[in-house]
């Protein structure tokens, strides 16, 4: 979906088009013996929120239907808050078929879009416009990163989130 952040993202790609990117590209050694392109696999996280959000459409006019406002109201812009969540996944050793040895255990960090508010023009307090009735869902759940580690792994960990952790700062520095 074509959006344009304002100022642009600091230290990230201007590129929308993104799909799922290797979660330590860059690297070019491995982690453990493992081979680094086994490691991990993401989505850049504006990407996923601005999928996320778009998912949404429908509730989100929804919400300002039902609040009586159209979405030329929305013109200061919408407030977000999210949700995130970092899990492990047990052990996943059991797999079928060849391919490089990975990691035994897995880690999921995926976030949920807990409400969505906006400031009407002339308006001193925000308005919201959806909230998640179930936040612990599976189905509100969105995956950001899947890893190949151990959660109590940090130096991998630490690795592979923080693009995750810069995106998500540059996001908090422009709209």
């Amino acid at each position: 979906h074509l959006f344009e952040w304002q100022p642009a993202l600091k230290n990230v790609s201007s590129s929308w088009d993104v799909g799922i990117i290797d979660g330590l590209s860059g690297w070019t050694s491995s982690v453990d013996d493992v081979p680094a392109d086994t490691i991990a696999r993401r989505f850049r996280y504006d990407v996923a929120l601005v999928s996320a959000l778009k998912d949404l459409e429908e509730d989100i006019m929804e919400g300002l239907r039902e609040r009586g406002l159209d979405d030329s109201t929305c013109t200061s812009g919408f407030t977000v808050v999210v949700k995130e969540s970092c899990d492990g996944m047990g052990d996943v050793s059991e797999k079928h078929g060849s391919g490089p040895a990975v990691p035994e255990k897995a880690v999921r960090f995926s976030f949920t879009i807990m409400s969505i508010s906006i400031r009407a023009e002339g308006e001193e307090d925000a308005i919201t416009i959806f909230q998640e009735q179930k936040p612990n869902s599976e189905l509100s759940c969105r995956p950001l990163c899947l890893m190949f580690v151990d959660e109590s792994d940090h130096e991998t960990l630490t690795a592979i989130l923080g693009p995750v952790v810069a995106e998500r700062k540059a996001m908090l520095e422009s709209r």
